[in-house]
This record gives structure tokens, sequence and C-alpha cells, in this order.
């Protein structure tokens, strides 16, 4: 009986194994939706600053570089400064200050930083992709944090948000 009983475990664990083995799925997906046999190459210009004050002055290195990077991890594209199949291209419109939540002494007790990027994104192979847009992302700091300090750590946060959403609105296709 016992000896039947282990024959049948060994059948049912073998079978499983070969069930388990035969059954994987492999999945990989890296958020492009790209045709790479009609694009092999992106453009990404420098994205100056047109902003009034802008009192992050590295703000127009750090996001053209950030948005090169975005497509260098999740494409095969190969990333160059102009004349690519693709193209992005803008300026920096604002880095804004404001006052958010007033404290009892008349001083703000939470201030919000927004920057603003327009984008002009064309695509050769798929014109009927090309657009204009303005992306905004904003994060908000409290009064006790000195402003070096806040816009050190805010605004690369911002920069990935704003990088993202051009991501996904060129490449991406969400």
């Amino acid at each position: 009986m016992q000896k039947k009983i282990t024959m049948k475990l060994k059948i049912s664990i073998l079978t499983l194994i070969l069930c388990l083995s035969a059954c994987s799925i492999s999945y990989k997906f890296n958020g492009a939706m790209i045709d790479y046999s009609k694009t092999k190459t992106i453009s990404v210009a420098d994205f100056p600053s047109v902003a009034e004050s802008n009192p992050y002055t590295a703000l127009p290195y750090e996001f053209s570089e950030a948005l090169r990077d975005i497509y260098t991890r999740q494409t095969r594209l190969q990333v160059i400064k102009s004349g690519g199949d693709m193209n992005l291209e803008g300026e920096i419109t604002s880095l804004q200050l404001a006052p958010m939540a007033i404290s009892e002494d008349s001083y703000a007790a939470q201030t919000k930083v927004t920057i603003t990027i327009r984008v002009r994104y064309s695509n050769k192979a798929v014109p009927e992709d090309d657009f204009e847009k303005t992306y905004s992302a904003f994060r908000q700091f409290s009064s006790s944090t000195t402003l070096n300090d806040a816009l050190s750590t805010l605004v690369p946060e911002i920069i990935k948000e704003i990088t993202e959403m051009i991501f996904n609105d060129t490449a991406g296709k969400w």
C-alpha cells in the first residue's frame, strides 16, 4: 500500500515539474512602442530656460540630460543632438515659487515649486504623431527648509515626473 502511494506521489511530482517547465511565460516590457525598423535615432535638443526668474540655474542642463537619459535607458534608439528620426525640442518656460499655506505670523508655512516646459515633438516615420505641448509638475516644501535645500531635492523629482510624461506621450503611447 505504501509503495503504491509513494509511486503515485513520485508520478504526481514529476508531472507537476514537467507541467511547470513546459508552461513558462516570458514577458518583457520596456515601456516603448517604437517601430525600430523605421526609427533608429532620436534627437533631443538642449532645453534653454526662458523663465523670467530661475533660482535653480542647473535646471536647463539637468532637464536636457534627464530627457536624453530616459530614451537611452528605455529604448534602443541612438540619442543624438539634431536630425533624428524622432525630434524633441523646447524650452523651460517657468520655475515658479508660490506660497501655499500661511502661518499665524503671516509667513508661508508651505511653498509650492512648479516647473513648466514647452515641448515640440516630431516623428519622421509617423508625422501624424507630431505635437506641441506644455508639461508641468510641482512639489511643496516646508518653510523650515531652505530654498537651496528644497530645490536641490525637489527639482530632480519634478524633472523625473516631466520626462516620464514626455516619454509616455512620444514613445510609450500611453
